[in-house]
């Protein structure tokens, strides 16, 4: 399963840099998860760092 980036999406651009497989890219007008590279940081974190870090939660389960 991966994360997506739902609609509240302000593009702040926060998630991105957190991402350890650099699945979140800046899209137009949205940032979005690639669901074929998104690993929800299984091995590297506890949880998701891009839902730690989203202000407006909008890094969810798709």
């Amino acid at each position: 399963m991966a994360l997506n980036i739902n609609e509240d999406c302000v593009a702040c651009g926060v998630c991105e840099p957190e991402c350890p497989v650099g699945a979140i890219t800046e899209g137009d007008p949205l940032y979005t998860i690639d669901a074929t590279k998104c690993v929800e940081c299984k091995g590297y974190f506890d949880s998701p760092k891009c839902a730690e870090v989203c202000p407006t939660d909008s890094c969810v389960p798709a």
